[in-house]
């Protein structure tokens, strides 16, 4: 028997800022960051996850990791990876911690850390990654790691049952074949607003020559600018080339509309948080007012019941899922079922610190084991930091391959946390600290 000692969660950031790498109409300056949460036990293993932030905020993130740590310290590790159904209910039930949210905000992600890890400390044992010590489940036992209260006016647990049943016949041959050609990516790595149109340039030949068949640009800070870029991005990617945009949240109801419309000369594959993410019937007049555009957004959706409502409310086409955002694996696995319900495409967000590395998991399981075949899939790669991980992603001709190696992926190697802990490693060793998030402040 083993029991778990501590939850280590260190605030490490990246100053990416500094070359304006992550930076959007509505984040101009983000250092892209990680509240990086080790799961210890008193065996020779550990588990690992992260939350990205952006910079400031990271403190609070990793503390409200660290209240969680009398959930599980002193208590047995092979009983609470046998059933992390039953610990994830428990701490997304826990009442006094409930009351921040409900199920949303900096607890909700910080629950989501403390399943991640346990998920991954699961993977290292079992010697699989992620993705396949889930594929692996008996859809019973993958549907009794979800909570469907509130749930059950879209998805009820027969229709969920029917779902991963459905899943489970062929997914050997899905398998073999995502190991084969793995799962394509899209890149946004041309696109930040901080480029130069040179850069920009220069950059979007370079995802054509690397084999990604579609980009994405961030947009929503100047009009006239957004007009310039897409029309350079559709000279040097040619017509009929996938163009997303993503307005980061920029923009109300018809302000989004216009906007889009503006843009339409240029073919826009879709639009990426048009408007405020909690916004369900705004994304609904949106989606109706930028026809053909798809409306797509998910990366800062709260839970699984506003992903119910946008869906049921036809308010997005494609729905980005995120590692971090929810509370974990257990909850992301709804959402997943939620989309292949109501027939939509999960195109998962990542680009920030560690989250191509996590969300290409929720993919992988999804092809092989939930929606299955689904030519609208793609996942979001941006080229940052991959070189901090033990396990970088692997692309290979425009598609994500799915890693082999045990785990999540969110396993960082200790030279970068050590050179990146903030504010006193090196890399940020003379530089003014950023202000505390306090009562007082």
């Amino acid at each position: 028997m083993s029991v778990f000692t501590a939850l280590d969660v260190k605030d490490v950031r990246f100053p990416t800022s500094r070359s304006l790498d992550g930076s959007d109409a509505m984040n101009p300056d983000p250092d892209y960051s990680a509240a990086y949460l080790t799961l210890r036990t008193d065996a020779p293993d550990e588990g690992t996850a992260l939350v990205f932030t952006i910079g400031r905020g990271n403190d609070v993130q990793s503390a409200a990791i660290s209240v969680l740590a009398p959930h599980l310290v002193g208590r047995d590790v092979e009983e609470t990876l046998a059933d992390l159904g039953g610990i994830y209910r428990e701490l997304t039930h826990d009442s006094q911690l409930r009351w921040l949210g409900p199920e949303k905000g900096v607890m909700t992600m910080a629950i989501g850390a403390v399943v991640n890890a346990l998920w991954d400390l699961r993977a290292r044992r079992e010697g699989r990654p992620l993705w396949l010590t889930l594929a692996s489940l008996e859809p019973e036992e993958l549907l009794d790691l979800v909570d469907l209260r509130y749930l059950e006016d879209a998805l009820t647990r027969e229709e969920a049952l029917q779902i991963l049943r459905r899943g489970a016949e062929g997914k050997e041959q899905r398998i073999a074949a995502l190991r084969d050609k793995g799962v394509p990516a899209y890149t946004t790595t041309p696109g930040w607003l901080g480029y130069s149109d040179e850069k920009l340039t220069r950059l979007l030949h370079e995802a054509r020559e690397d084999g990604f068949e579609m980009v994405k640009l961030k947009v929503g800070a100047d009009a006239a600018d957004d007009v310039r870029r897409m029309r350079i991005a559709r000279e040097v990617m040619g017509e009929g080339y996938p163009i997303a945009i993503d307005a980061n949240q920029r923009w109300g109801t018809s302000e989004a509309i216009h906007a889009v419309q503006q843009l339409g000369p240029y073919d826009p594959y879709w639009v990426e948080e048009p408007t405020n993410p909690d916004d369900v019937l705004a994304h609904a007049a949106i989606r109706e007012g930028v026809t053909p555009v798809r409306v797509a957004t998910g990366e800062q959706g709260s839970n699984r019941v506003l992903f119910k409502q946008l869906l049921q409310a036809r308010g997005i086409d494609v729905l980005q899922a995120d590692a971090t955002r929810v509370a974990g694996v257990n909850e992301n696995i709804a959402i997943l079922l939620l989309a292949a319900k109501f027939d939509i495409p999960v195109c998962p967000h990542a680009g920030g610190v560690g989250l191509c590395e996590m969300v290409q998991h929720l993919a992988f399981l999804d092809a092989v084991a939930i929606a299955g075949d689904d030519e609208r899939r793609r996942i979001e790669f941006v080229d940052h930091l991959h070189e901090h991980f033990e396990v970088p992603v692997r692309i290979e001709r425009g598609a994500y391959m799915p890693p082999e190696e045990p785990g999540n992926g969110a396993r960082m190697h200790e030279q970068s946390i050590a050179d990146h802990l903030f504010p006193d490693g090196p890399v940020w060793a003379g530089e003014e600290p950023a202000p505390t998030l306090t009562a007082a402040s």
